[in-house]
């Protein structure tokens, strides 16, 4: 596809950014063949049967309502496409103005609403840099605590190292934030019906036109110019593009957020403590809420627990000798925000891995590169990831050569993968490390590297990613 047809695209959104084909249509609908016959001459019933039959046209559809889908989503409704604003009043034309018209897309999300589920998040620099590129930085800075530094100690409470952010980087910005707040504050940058829930993916294929074919388990079937993965770590689209399913690193995590009502204790810091193949830490998010996390070596990842109580209980049985603040924070925790994953990751080894995108098909965040937060750059990646893609996409349209869909996505795949892949590995080492639990390696680690040999400052250079102004 040329630029020149590629920008109607951009053209067609911005011209009917209040249209949408999904606002009288429900996500799911059961008959019995008992009822059919009472709906059989009901229009509206023979609509949503002929709807569900042929395929919906639509640009660019985004598979995945996470952090990686709506910010993506909020990128491409950034772009400067059209300086344009009649203001009338008394029907008459009295000034015009520039407005900022974006790419409008679907969001499909195979939940029945924004998963918010879970606890938070740690963003640096370079993630603040994106919230602000796409107009949510400030709103979400008001709500969340800047973290100062971080303060390392072993299992038994003695101070192994402290490090101030601000001494390391002047600019650096380090705050902890809520998931399910970044996830509504995204979702409300976006139009009305932006975001069709319930709507999980069922088989996706290639169109002749070269378009995509998305079909859903309600039966709903898409075609789109365009479709971005960005449906997970256990992505189908990541699979039907070839990639393998992300490799268990060999830990687990439980992870919660401890509330209190009248006030937490903590100063903003970031703590850690390092025992022998177990480390926990926590951070404060805001002046009621504390994130916490205890990450244990496992060989497997074992069962699935969902029970929060049991969570609890062996949660606090791994580290019931540890400084007592650690247990306090856990028994604050609500037990909706108590969970226990295993960590994964996958290495874009060069040449033998697929590449990012598929002709007009291209994955984001965790459906690409999954990798283990032990550098606290999973998130900040993904929205590292959008607004490049999205840029991408719009340069295709303002460049004077001939630059297709398909070269717009494969030189996001190209731009982003030399950072990717080193930050995937050198997470994986740097847990690696740090769950040791050879005690003469343990007792090295805590007093002669970290105390002697470690500066935060070379840990922190890849939070110096460029975001331009969308």
């Amino acid at each position: 596809m040329a630029a020149a047809s590629f920008s109607s695209i951009f053209l067609n959104s911005a011209l009917s950014l209040n249209h949408s084909k999904y606002r009288n249509f429900p996500n799911n609908h059961h008959y019995s063949w008992r009822g059919l016959e009472h709906y059989r001459t009901n229009p509206s019933f023979r609509s949503i049967v002929r709807a569900q039959s042929e395929a919906r046209k639509e640009d660019i559809v985004i598979v995945g309502a996470g952090i990686a889908g709506l910010a993506t989503a909020v990128s491409l409704h950034s772009i400067v496409i059209m300086l344009l604003s009649i203001i009338t009043m008394m029907d008459k034309i009295c000034a015009l103005e520039n407005i900022r018209l974006g790419v409008r897309s679907l969001v499909l999300e195979q939940a029945e609403s924004l998963r918010t589920g879970g606890t938070s998040l740690t963003l640096f620099k370079n993630g603040w840099r994106v919230l602000d590129a796409i107009g949510v930085g400030n709103d979400l800075r008001t709500q969340f605590l800047e973290i100062q530094g971080m303060v390392v100690k072993s299992e038994d409470g003695r101070e192994l190292r402290s490090f101030n952010f601000k001494d390391e980087d002047e600019s650096q910005e380090v705050r902890a934030v809520e998931r399910r707040v970044l996830l509504e504050t995204l979702a409300n940058q976006l139009l009305p019906d932006s975001i069709r829930f319930s709507s999980k993916l069922s088989t996706i294929s290639k169109t002749e036109s070269g378009g995509t074919m998305l079909e859903l388990v309600d039966g709903t079937r898409l075609s789109a110019k365009i479709v971005i993965g960005c449906d997970g770590t256990r992505s189908p689209i990541a699979k039907w593009m070839g990639f393998s399913d992300p490799k268990y690193v060999g830990h687990c995590a439980f992870r919660g957020l401890g509330y209190y009502p009248n006030g937490q204790p903590f100063e903003p810091k970031v703590n850690y403590i390092y025992g022998r193949g177990l480390r926990a830490g926590c951070v404060p998010v805001s002046p009621t809420k504390v994130y916490w996390f205890i990450c244990f070596n496992r060989p497997s990842p074992g069962p699935k627990i969902r029970d929060p109580a049991e969570l609890k209980k062996q949660a606090k049985e791994l580290v019931s000798n540890w400084p007592t603040d650690l247990l306090n924070i856990i028994d604050q925790t609500p037990d909706d925000t108590i969970i226990r994953t295993p960590l994964v990751d996958r290495w874009l080894w060069p040449a033998i891995s697929p590449l990012a995108s598929s002709g007009r098909v291209v994955l984001v965040g965790d459906a690409w590169h999954p990798m283990t937060p032990n550098l606290g750059q999973g998130a900040c990646c993904a929205l590292e990831d959008a607004v490049v893609l999205a840029r991408k996409l719009a340069n295709a349209v303002k460049s004077g050569s001939e630059p297709s869909v398909e070269d717009a996505l494969s030189s996001y795949g190209s731009e982003r993968w030399p950072r990717i892949f080193p930050l995937t590995i050198r997470a994986n080492l740097v847990g690696s490390v740090l769950q040791w639990g050879n005690p003469v390696v343990c007792s090295i680690r805590n007093n002669v590297i970290i105390p002697k040999l470690v500066r935060l400052g070379p840990l922190l250079e890849h939070t110096n990613f460029d975001c331009q102004p969308l």
